[in-house]
This record gives structure tokens, sequence and C-alpha cells, in this order.
């Protein structure tokens, strides 16, 4: 995680950030965060929260049963291809606290499914899973896809099929510029009406959390 905060905060140094492209979102705590496709972009965003003074649970590969857990995730402790943090303000928010807002960041990495065990048909399957609780229980659903070019592909890829899984469902959907150079988020933005906010670089986020979640 530090050299990705390196690159990201080298990033700002030379000024190549720029504002936010469709404004910002409001969001409530808890917030859980967590992977569709197991790439690096996950713990990207979990440095952007950190950055963001926003505390969270995390989870790699969450069942539902998981999620269901609230804050703390029921205690579950990381293991080889399983890894959570818990980094919520209990004062707040005691164990067992319902999460209010789920963060998915989206890129598919075989290296990644691998290491947990994963095919892409049981991440997708488990993706799908994640993403209904969270429909039908009213958690703000927020997708966000900060890989670029390096996870997306042709239609039916790993990478399209994580975004099939999630993006359509999301409530908010927040994407580098090269992660839609083809469009297709900002096209399932407005065929679900929900807002859409481009940013240049990932750290770009930072802001953006800070606003959603009051920080």
């Amino acid at each position: 995680m530090k050299k990705t905060l390196a690159v990201l905060l080298a990033l700002a140094g030379l000024g190549l950030m720029a504002s936010a492209e469709g404004g910002g979102f409001k969001a409530a705590l808890p917030v859980f965060t967590t992977s569709a496709g197991q790439s690096n972009d996950a713990n990207t965003v979990n440095i952007v929260m950190e950055e963001a003074g926003v505390l969270y649970d995390y989870c790699d590969v969450p069942t539902v049963e998981i999620l269901q857990a609230g804050v703390g995730l029921g205690g579950k402790k990381s293991s080889a291809g399983f890894h959570v943090e818990a980094t919520p303000d209990t004062a707040l928010f005691p164990a067992g606290t319902p999460f209010k807002t789920v963060i998915v960041a989206i890129g598919a990495s075989l290296k990644g499914m691998g290491a947990s065990g994963l095919t892409i048909d049981a991440e997708e399957s488990r993706v799908k899973a994640i993403v209904d609780y969270c429909k039908k229980n009213k958690i703000l659903l927020v997708a966000v896809h900060v890989g670029g070019e390096a996870t997306r592909g042709p239609a039916g890829s790993d990478n399209e099929r994580m975004i099939d899984a999630v993006a359509p469902s999301a409530d908010i959907i927040i994407v580098t510029k090269d992660s839609n150079k083809d469009g297709r988020f900002a096209k399932i933005a407005e065929k679900t009406k929900v807002p859409f906010v481009q940013i240049d670089y990932a750290l770009g986020l930072v802001d953006i959390m800070k606003n959603a979640f009051g920080s």
C-alpha cells in the first residue's frame, strides 16, 4: 500500500490533478469497502479513504453473511487468500452496526482471484450476491473504477464482466478518465439515472470522499 500511496502523492505533486467532473455525492457511515475482481484497486480505494480521514471496514472477498455482520465483520480475521480490516469509530458505531454505504472497487486480476481460490465465475456470482444484498437492504452502493485501460477489455472479458456485475446497479459511479475512454460508464449512469463523477487520477477521490462523508 505504501508504494501505491507514494505514486498517488507523486501525481498530485506534479500538478496532474484536475477537479472532478459531475460533482460529488453524500454518503453515510458506517462504510464498507471491497473488490469486484480482486485487482489492486481496492487497496487504492482504502488508501484514499485513509487520506480522506474516513474510517471503514474492508474485506476483499466478503460473503453476504460477512456483510450482514456489520461493523467489525463478525470478528473475522485475515488468513491466506482472505483479508479484512476494521477501522471504524466503535464509540459511534458499535460492532454489528449495519453498514449504510458499500464502496466496490471494480477491476479483475487473475492473480488476485487465484490467490483467493476464485474463478471468474465464482467471483462474478459472489459480487452479484453482494450487490443484490445492498439493493434489497437500501445500502448506498458506490461503484469505483480507477484502474484505467489496464482493467478494461472487450465485451465478455473478465474486466467487463465485473463492470456488468456492479455498475448497472450502483447508486453512484466514480471513474478516472482513462477508465471511461469509451464512455461506457457515462452511458451506464445516463441509462440508470445515477450520479456520475469522473476524475483525472485516483487521488482525486480524496476530496470526493471527504465531501461525501463530511470528514
